[in-house]
């Protein structure tokens, strides 16, 4: 596959990108990242109200999406509150940029011509 050398950089062993990804594939987790982007620290009642899953169903989405790196955890008192990792979303960002950066018929913004839309 062709890539630029650059391109080759921001990819090669990023296994930590594949497991962002991945965490980043499930519905639930993703509405999870926006809500934080929108409104953060939140500890897990706070998605509790917002999303119809028990609470050991979001302390998992939560789990998982911590141990991605996307997020993190700080402790106050017997709460755990939750951020985003900007930097983790950023790197992921930078390996999506890279990917359709080279993707056939992308213009040089990454982005599809007009003919593909």
């Amino acid at each position: 596959m062709p890539q630029s050398s650059g391109d080759a950089a921001v990819l090669a062993g990023d296994d930590s990108a594949a497991d962002r990804l991945k965490a980043l594939g499930h519905p639930v987790r993703l509405a999870m990242i926006q809500a934080l982007a929108c409104r953060t620290p939140c500890c897990c009642s706070d998605f509790c109200d917002s999303l119809p899953l028990a609470q050991s169903t979001i302390s998992q989405h939560l789990k998982i999406l911590k141990d991605a790196g996307l997020i993190r955890m700080t402790r106050e008192g017997t709460r755990s509150r939750y951020s985003l990792d900007t930097r983790a979303l950023a790197q992921t960002k930078r390996c999506l940029d890279a990917i359709t950066a080279t993707a056939p018929g992308a213009d040089r913004q990454g982005k599809a011509s007009n003919d593909e839309r």
